[in-house]
């Protein structure tokens, strides 16, 4: 129970802290980046030469590793790891809980005669079958129908963690749906490749293949270990569901940027260490805006080895906090007050010849190239907004998305003046047939773009999806989210609007159109008729909220309707024509992610319940039996009207505190009748709905009163640390 003596040890234990750096385990960073991954260094040293290249060619064309090679790389790979000090071996997935998940085998096998071998062959590797009744399928599976199969990933490469060679994979279900992140993110890289490699043949025919990359950004906050274990509801929910908004917040903007704290020093160079080791490429640490928030990001990588270093970091902060007393706190709004926590996305198109195909150019053909990939993105934005806006939606960004400290719920995007003026020109100019010189014309124009085009543009932190240069920024992802779920559906969305583009820039070359002419007439119509996704000004503003609506943008505030979008037939249409996501597969996704919300708010509500009836309730009564007893003590030793002047403020005080107790219980039990009411409910999403109408707005209410109740009642009789404490001390 939370108590006041637990609150003050706590603040002992945090005050008594001293930072523990750990030395890196060489001088330079390139010592030991990559030294516990599988890479193909490693490869080349374990490897014979026709099993190097197989894995080569897994890779890079998605071809199949024969039993008798695939036997090859498990023997190099089991001697590489064993080298590492591994003596077990585990399948590492991602199941649909937003989690990673492993079950560790060892090399162990026993022979007779009491001796044994070390054994792990290619069946091993390739293939496993975990139990996978107990992982959210969304009715895919039945919870006695046990089988999956988790299936080895070549394109991630392995790595060793502790004493455990730790194999990526994807994980299906007996029957072959995909159960986790990672099998759509694969086919949703391959369908941008094919899509976006088509229309780069218009341009350039040494194009083969085209990558998705991703920089990802990754916020957290800070809590140290003995305020979280004195703070129930942070434990259980991620977030603190009680407490006062202290006076100093973030308003004096001296956290941002700032000298990084000592302890928090340590702890970000033990974990970006560690995660070095595994090659994550980290670069950047920081002091975010609030209190006890910061961020760390790497450079860019292939997307599937992106979303798994990123799955991974998450583990190793959580892992390595542990070490420094700390606990990292992913919860995208773990505090009332300050800014929450996001992980932008940093989206772009690489080819395999070495270009950004979002990064302007020196030469008109090379820009048109450009201007076909950056209107087509926007163009896929505008159509398949509440498919993108479904993509980050979660209980706990709900509390985050438009509360003036990140991007609305709104989809829109920001691409700034310079460009914008160009849209603009080139909606305007060209109009049916062009002449040569009017084709030459506009090209220079186009060609003019660099000058201007390379930080052209603010950065916009109200957008949602902002070009910042060479890429789009998906700024609305969550900071506990996988960010192979909005990944896969941004893939998806602009696969889908390249193949529409081709098709229509083909159609005008069969009907004699020159290929320069065809290509521009169809980026004029995307420029058209995505126009209305463009926003260069405040997301945060309610203007914009208005502006929006004349546009006829959706605003949808909650994550229950959100995944609306995922029962329409196009939407299922859009991932099955893509190959992506079966009707099945994206059916079983939205059933997941209401569960899965109303788990979170059904935990939240049951938190509150427990905190405000056994916990702050029986504080306040203590409280206000003191201030009884001192009222029936002044009146026992004074005249009547002294008496009654002398107590008029404790009397108050009482009446208050009665006033808070009496709401709070109320709202309690009216809050467990609206959550038994929601129980009651067989449809999924008609439960979602309760839980996000009838049961939610009770915390927020309770909230209200219990941090009514922690102003009035002694400081010391406080059994939860406050939120001062909170973002304050470390």
């Amino acid at each position: 129970m939370a108590t006041p003596q637990l609150r003050l040890k706590a603040l002992e234990d945090v005050l008594d802290r001293k930072p523990h750096f750990v030395d890196p385990p060489g001088a330079r960073i390139s010592d030991y980046f990559g030294t516990n991954v599988f890479n193909e260094d490693a490869m080349r040293m374990s490897l014979t030469e026709e099993a190097y290249y197989a894995v080569r060619q897994a890779v890079q064309h998605g071809e199949r590793i024969d039993r008798k090679l695939a036997d090859q790389v498990a023997s190099g790979m089991k001697e590489w790891a064993s080298s590492k000090g591994a003596t077990h071996y585990t399948h590492w997935f991602q199941p649909l809980t937003g989690l990673s998940a492993e079950k560790h085998d060892a090399f162990f096998e026993p022979v007779g005669n009491g001796r044994s071998i070390e054994r792990f062959d290619g069946s091993m590797l390739v293939q496993q079958e975990p139990d996978a009744s107990s992982f959210p399928s969304g009715g895919i599976r039945n919870t006695f129908e046990a089988r999956g199969y988790t299936a080895w990933d070549p394109s991630s490469p392995a790595f060793v963690i502790g004493r455990t060679l730790c194999i990526p994979t994807i994980f299906i279900s007996y029957t072959g749906e995909a159960l986790d992140y990672k099998m759509p993110l694969l086919r949703s890289i391959r369908a941008i490749d094919e899509a976006a490699t088509a229309v780069c043949q218009y341009f350039d025919k040494d194009v083969t293949k085209v990558i998705g990359t991703l920089g990802w950004e990754q916020e957290y906050f800070l809590i140290d270990k003995a305020l979280y274990f004195a703070r129930p509801d942070i434990m259980m929910s991620g977030r603190a569901l009680f407490g006062h908004i202290p006076a100093k917040g973030q308003q004096l903007e001296d956290h941002y940027f700032g000298s990084i704290p000592d302890r928090v020093r340590a702890f970000m160079r033990d974990f970006e260490t560690e995660s070095l080791k595994l090659g994550i490429p980290v670069k950047t640490r920081h002091n975010e805006v609030a209190p006890n928030q910061f961020e760390c990001a790497p450079v860019f990588e292939e997307m599937n080895l992106a979303v798994d270093h990123n799955v991974l970091l998450m583990d190793i902060m959580e892992k390595t906090a542990h070490k420094h007393d700390f606990r990292v706190l992913l919860h995208e709004k773990p505090y009332a007050g300050v800014n929450g926590s996001g992980k932008h996305n940093n989206w772009s198109l690489a080819t395999n010849t070495g270009k950004n195909l979002l990064r302007p150019a020196k030469t008109p053909k090379e820009n048109l190239q450009f201007l076909t990939f950056f209107v087509n993105t926007i163009a896929a934005i505008h159509q398949y907004a509440d498919v993108l806006r479904a993509s980050i939606a979660s209980a706990g960004n709900d509390h985050r998305l438009g509360a003036n400290e990140a991007p609305p719920a709104i989809i829109s995007a920001f691409i700034g003046e310079h460009l914008s003026n160009l849209l603009d020109g080139l909606e305007k100019n060209i109009k049916g047939a062009m002449t040569p010189d009017r084709k030459t014309e506009l090209k220079l124009d186009i060609g003019r773009i660099p000058s201007v085009m390379l930080d052209n543009t603010d950065r916009n932190r109200t957008s949602p999806f902002a070009f910042t240069g060479n890429k789009f920024e998906f700024r609305a992802v969550g900071s506990s989210a996988n960010c192979a779920g909005a990944m896969t559906v941004l893939n998806t969305i602009v696969a889908a609007q390249l193949r529409s583009f081709r098709k229509s820039v083909d159609a005008l070359i069969d009907k004699g159109v020159k290929k320069d002419e065809a290509i521009l007439r169809v980026i004029r119509d995307l420029i058209a008729s995505s126009k209305s996704v463009r926003f260069e000004g405040n997301g945060y503003g309610e203007e914009w909220v208005k502006e929006a609506a004349r546009r006829g943008l959706s605003n949808i505030r909650d994550t229950p309707r959100a995944l609306d979008v995922w029962e329409r037939k196009e939407t299922k249409a859009l991932f099955a024509e893509m190959g992506v996501l079966s009707p099945v597969e994206v059916e079983a996704r939205h059933e997941i992610e209401l569960h899965s919300y109303t788990l979170k708010v059904q935990i939240e509500s049951r938190v509150v319940g427990d905190l405000a009836q056994n916990h702050i309730i029986p504080t306040a009564i203590t409280y206000q039996n003191r201030l009884i007893e001192n009222v029936r003590g002044l009146r026992e030793v004074l005249a009547p009207e002294k008496a009654k002047k002398a107590t008029a403020v404790q009397v108050k005080l009482i009446e208050e505190i009665s006033e808070h107790i009496a709401t709070i219980v109320t709202m309690v039990d009216d809050m467990i009748e609206a959550r038994k009411r929601a129980n009651n409910l067989e449809d999924a999403r008609d439960k979602a709905i309760a839980y996000c109408d009838e049961v939610k707005p009770f915390l927020e209410k309770i909230r209200y009163h219990a941090d009514k109740l922690e102003l009035l009642v002694d400081d010391e009789l406080w059994p939860l640390p406050k939120m001062r404490e909170l973002m304050f001390t470390r």
